[in-house]
């Protein structure tokens, strides 16, 4: 079991990435931007095994927050989500920072299979 942080600013899209990840078997703590995933990626000391993190958020964007983590706690592991495809590219530019980005929408199988990837191939 891993303890992940899912930060997204849609609602829908953040209870459905935290029920599938926590039927999964892993502990889930939710943050609805940047700005507060950040907060908790701090407090927790980056105790977090994975954050997945969407790109496009009000605030403090994924992109920002993903920079701002990694320079806390350079070995944190951060999976980015998004739909639009110039998000993505704007991500391209965080290797080493972040593992991946993962294409919205996604299904269930998806984003668990990404997160369970991401935490064995970069464990």
């Amino acid at each position: 079991m891993a303890k992940l942080l899912i930060v997204e600013d849609d609602e829908s899209v953040r209870t459905l990435a935290a029920r599938a990840l926590e039927r999964a078997g892993h502990s889930i703590d939710i943050a609805a931007d940047g700005a507060q995933g950040l907060a908790m990626i701090s407090a927790a000391g980056g105790g977090y095994d994975l954050v997945v993190s969407d790109i496009r958020m009000p605030e403090m964007d994924g992109i920002e927050m993903a920079i701002a983590a990694a320079r806390l706690f350079p070995a944190m592991k951060i999976l980015l989500m998004t739909g639009y495809a110039d998000q993505r590219e704007r991500a391209e530019e965080l290797n080493g920072i972040i593992i991946d980005v993962v294409q919205k929408p996604f299904t269930l199988a998806e984003i668990r299979s990404r997160v369970e990837q991401a935490l064995t191939c970069f464990a």
